[in-house]
């Protein structure tokens, strides 16, 4: 009777050892763009829309700079409805744009050179923009999964 119980969990265990540097080269994997960490010097002011991709979001362009298996560092343009990520924090640095964004609870006023703070699980989003388009550099850590964006009505 113990060895029918003892074999399962002892192949189980045995798996786990074999499939976990699997698993942590595929998790790896996935959050590894086409985008490898060089030394690089990119001027983030000189960037337009038409440098930036389209992304599924109609307002908003997006472009992926830095991946690392800690944090991804992306330069975006435009304007998102209100969401939250329930899993990466974000860190916003505003470059271009002013107006008032959503920020929790409260409308915040935002303008070029101010740093949002935005704790997973935070509704954020660029609302009305009074001076151009926003432009951020957005900081998701870790890396922000696919499905990790929660919009709210």
């Amino acid at each position: 009777m113990r060895l029918k119980t003892t074999a399962p969990i002892a192949l189980a265990f045995a798996a786990g050892l074999l499939a976990g540097p699997w698993a942590t080269e595929l998790l790896r994997d996935a959050h590894a763009q086409t985008v490898p960490l060089a030394p690089a010097a990119i001027d983030i002011a000189a960037l337009t829309d038409a440098d930036l991709p389209a992304t599924p979001n109609p307002d908003l362009r997006s472009k992926t700079l830095v991946v690392t298996d800690q944090a991804t560092l992306a330069v975006q343009s435009g304007n998102v409805g209100k969401h939250y990520h329930a899993k990466s924090d974000e860190i916003q640095y505003i470059v271009e744009g002013t107006g008032t964004a959503w920020l929790g609870d409260r409308l915040v006023d935002i303008k070029p050179g101010m740093l949002l703070v935005i704790p997973k699980g935070t509704a954020h989003a660029g609302t009305v923009a009074s001076s151009g388009r926003f432009k951020a550099i957005a900081i998701k850590v870790p890396p922000q999964a696919s499905g990790d964006t929660v919009f709210l009505n």
